[in-house]
């Protein structure tokens, strides 16, 4: 079942301005939160052997297990390039491409799930990343992005299936 969001502007007791960065800060979250299918696996240790009964110890520890890591070990990041707006976007390009940023962010083999441009904000990128690989997609960023963006790191997960799934059970 589609989740439809709708944003009303009229009759709102603040200023136009806050109610459109409201509006943009949304979209990047909802569109960083819906980007790629869920995949969560539970610890086949955590879980109780075939046939027999959890014990309060194992019941504890599922949840847990259960929203710890996908399977694959990859997580998403959510990166803010916010502009420098001091600098014209020439000029940002060139100190980018200086430093070698459009050769080397995102590091080869690090998906892309999506990459927006928020106007008035800079770019908006979603990526899959192996836990072991978060120190190499920070160093891209520091050594290439620094100075003509300012930086801001969110870890994200799709909670699209389970607001479905709930929606459908609960809402009803």
């Amino acid at each position: 079942m589609p989740i439809a969001i709708a944003v009303s502007t009229s009759a709102l007791p603040v200023a136009p301005a806050a109610v459109i960065r409201r509006g943009l800060l949304g979209a990047a979250l909802i569109t960083s939160l819906c980007a790629a299918p869920l995949a969560y696996s539970a610890d086949p240790a955590a879980a109780p052997a075939p046939g027999t009964q959890a014990t309060p110890a194992t019941q504890a520890a599922m949840p847990a297990a259960a929203s710890a890591a996908a399977p694959d070990d990859t997580f998403l990041l959510t990166i803010f390039l916010r502009h420098d707006e001091s600098k014209p976007l020439p000029k940002i390009n060139d100190q980018l491409r200086a430093q070698g940023f459009f050769k080397t962010f995102p590091p080869p083999g690090i998906e892309v799930v999506s990459w927006y441009v928020m106007m008035g904000i800079g770019q908006v990128v979603t990526l899959r990343v192996p836990a072991s690989r978060l120190r190499e997609v920070n160093r891209a960023i520091e050594t290439t992005a620094w100075g003509g963006y300012r930086t801001e790191f969110y870890p994200t997960y799709d909670y699209k299936a389970q607001a479905q799934q709930m929606r459908a059970t609960d809402g009803k």
